[in-house]
């Protein structure tokens, strides 16, 4: 292939610029797709769509690709069965009992809500829902402001499920990962985790400002709240919290055995944690996320169906519902994915690379890289687009200038969490304030000074460590 030059952007930053624009990221990803085959294809027009078509198609040729879309899709049927199943009613009366007897109720509360927040680590928004379901009634009750249930909500849910490789995101992630050859998917998403310092900083002051049952900057113009009498509070429904933890549970907990089962090689000779790590570094991680799906799925199955909840007929209706709310997600990986293909084949990375390695000291970059996907993710409300073009550019980047692998992907997962946090047209921030029933500009004012105060940091970090290991 010919040296494109400045043309191998202009696709990515098209993406960017229509998402801006139009604030739908699946149109302008497809449009950026197109643009990016035309130049390819010597801008022949039908040549140009065709190989569009083939690389959408192309997608389901890497069985991780195929798994990764297949978990997101079954993710939305176990969710929906276990609402079905009465098992958020349930949990949500084991939580009211367990506070009730606590001399500190409110702080508590916090605490199991953001617990919960951080425990749901399977997906950001069925986590902000099942927080904003589960606790709404019970800060009425305890007179906690609903706008700071809202912040625990979305400041709970993505920094925990970028910190865990065993979810949507991580698949997601490691499939985006897969086009580089050099680097082992899972086992480089796992390194990364220690450097990606604002989900971490985010979740610190999230237990800080529960434990301490405090509020900063405009959330303290919405506390306190009057005391809600018994009868005055919502009434939880009645369920069994086993049908939400055992599925779950199952899942969770299956993962890693699946790591290693789908990493276990025979031949590799070492101590048992060599071992363990050499298995785990080695394994599928698409793979091991959809057995792990379909181990809750199963378990789903027969504990409901043994509580006369489900036949055969309603488990599969139901399923089918649950992934019918996952469909956006699934059309947003599968666009994500064909843009990664492509910058690869127009050499994106490379490109950027060489035209900025003369002025971009290494120990910059990290931080660079962070405040540019902070950027993107804030202009366009979403993390995963944000990932799928920085990426493609950030990985590339990092081999060529020679920086460190795992802090320039986490600059880039880091940065895309928390434009995420700050914009006011990202799905999570919206889910977190319906979910919790406030104003969504209360929500956006009242968060943004955490998330400034989280990233600001963030970037100073980036700063220390990126010159520590250039």
């Amino acid at each position: 292939m010919n040296d494109l030059g400045f043309l191998t952007i202009i696709p990515p930053i098209l993406a960017i610029i229509l998402a801006i624009k139009t604030k739908q990221v699946i149109p302008s990803l497809l449009l950026g797709l197109l643009l990016g085959w035309l130049i390819l294809a010597d801008w022949n027009p039908l040549d140009g769509i065709l190989m569009t078509i083939n690389s959408l198609i192309g997608v389901f040729e890497s069985a991780g690709n195929t798994r990764t879309i297949a978990f997101t899709l079954l993710i939305g049927s176990l969710i929906h069965l276990i609402k079905n199943a009465g098992g958020i009613d349930g949990f949500v009366t084991q939580i009211r009992k367990k506070i009730e007897k606590s001399s500190n109720p409110k702080a508590r509360l916090q605490v199991f809500s953001a617990l919960t927040g951080f425990l749901i680590f399977i997906e950001s928004n069925i986590s902000i829902l099942t927080v904003g379901t589960v606790f709404q009634s019970l800060y009425k009750k305890f007179g906690i402001s609903n706008v700071k249930l809202a912040y625990i909500a979305d400041s709970s849910s993505a920094p925990s499920c970028i910190l865990f490789p065993i979810n949507a995101w991580g698949a997601y992630i490691m499939g985006l990962l897969v086009a580089y050859e050099t680097l082992p998917p899972f086992q480089t998403l796992l390194y990364s985790i220690p450097f990606n310092f604002y989900p971490i900083l985010t979740l610190a002051a999230v237990f800080y400002v529960a434990i301490t049952n405090k509020s900063y900057g405009p959330m303290k113009s919405f506390d306190p709240v009057d005391h809600v009498e018994e009868d005055e509070a919502e009434v939880v429904k009645e369920g069994k919290s086993i049908n939400m933890i055992l599925p779950l549970g199952i899942m969770v907990l299956s993962m890693p055995c699946f790591l290693l089962f789908t990493g276990y090689d025979a031949a590799f000779e070492g101590s048992f944690g060599d071992k363990i790590w050499y298995y785990i570094g080695n394994a599928s991680g698409s793979a091991s996320v959809l057995y792990a799906i379909c181990a809750g799925l199963i378990t789903a199955a027969i504990l409901f169906g043994s509580q006369k909840l489900v036949n055969l007929s309603s488990f599969f209706n139901q399923s089918i519902e649950g992934m019918k709310e996952m469909l956006s997600m699934a059309i947003l990986m599968v666009l994500a994915f064909a843009l990664g293909s492509l910058c690869k084949e127009l050499g994106t990375g490379t490109y950027v690379a060489s035209v900025t390695e003369s002025w971009l000291h290494p120990g910059l970059a990290p931080a660079v890289i962070f405040i540019t996907s902070c950027f993107i993710a804030f202009a366009t409300g979403t993390s995963w687009g944000t990932f799928a073009i920085m990426i493609a550019i950030a990985i590339p980047l990092s081999q060529n200038l020679g920086l460190n692998v795992h802090l320039t992907l986490a600059a880039v997962l880091g940065g895309g969490v928390f434009g995420d946090h700050c914009s006011p047209i990202s799905d999570t921030t919206l889910i977190s304030s319906m979910a919790a029933k406030v104003d969504h500009v209360d929500h956006v004012k009242t968060q943004l000074p955490y998330a400034l105060v989280t990233g600001g940091l963030s970037v100073i970090l980036y700063l220390i460590f990126g010159f520590l290991l250039a």
